[in-house]
């Protein structure tokens, strides 16, 4: 971690707030994962979000992680080092990856919210996506229980033939509203003022 002080005021407010998303379960779910998918040589990290990040922080479990996903394409040159810059080096290779791999930027967390502990549970998002799109991918590369991710949405395209698509132009979608019922009665000419009738 870098040479910071404690947080105070509003830092440390908003710090706090960051930690509290931060999902023991999810936590248990994805060691298990990393471990089936890499093998034990990755080790197992001590439990509790410390433990988790010391796990990941120099990016080499990251890394070898996501080359067991894209094996036999593209291995990202892996290397554990005790070299601040070399470990960040590490994460943004995986980040970079992972993007490539599918996961979307929004899900994806900053290399400081992992380096420096800022917010793991942005890490944990951003994993949890990663393990998402491998059990949607079935591509023969996820490894572990396929029940620890929801499958993503699929794309359902749909061929229409041309006299489909010209029948469907016939058709007054119920978001246009219906004529269906309506009836004249009741109304009166326009310019023809309201009749107010005193029942007393």
């Amino acid at each position: 971690m870098a040479n910071r002080g404690p947080a105070y005021g509003l830092t440390r407010e908003l710090q706090v707030k960051i930690d509290k998303k931060y999902d023991p379960e999810l936590e248990e779910t994805l060691v298990e994962w990393i471990v089936a998918q890499c093998g034990t040589g990755v080790g197992r990290p001590q439990p509790g979000k410390t433990g988790f990040h010391e796990w990941l922080k120099n990016g080499y479990v990251l890394c070898q992680l996501m080359n067991s996903l894209n094996a036999p394409n593209n291995p990202i040159k892996t290397k554990s080092s005790e070299r601040a810059f070399a470990q960040m080096e590490q994460i943004s290779l995986f980040l970079g990856a992972a993007e490539k791999y599918g996961v979307t930027k929004t899900d994806m967390f900053q290399t400081v919210d992992l380096f420096e502990s800022k917010d793991m549970a942005a890490v944990q998002r951003t994993l949890a996506a990663l393990g998402s799109l491998a059990v949607t991918k079935n591509d023969g590369n996820y490894r572990g229980d396929a029940s620890w991710f929801n499958k993503k949405a699929q794309e359902n395209k749909r061929d229409f033939s041309e006299e489909q698509l010209s029948e469907g132009k016939n058709i007054i979608g119920l978001q246009m509203g219906t004529n269906r019922g309506a009836t004249q009665a009741g109304m009166t000419g326009y310019g023809i003022h309201r009749q107010i009738i005193n029942n007393n």
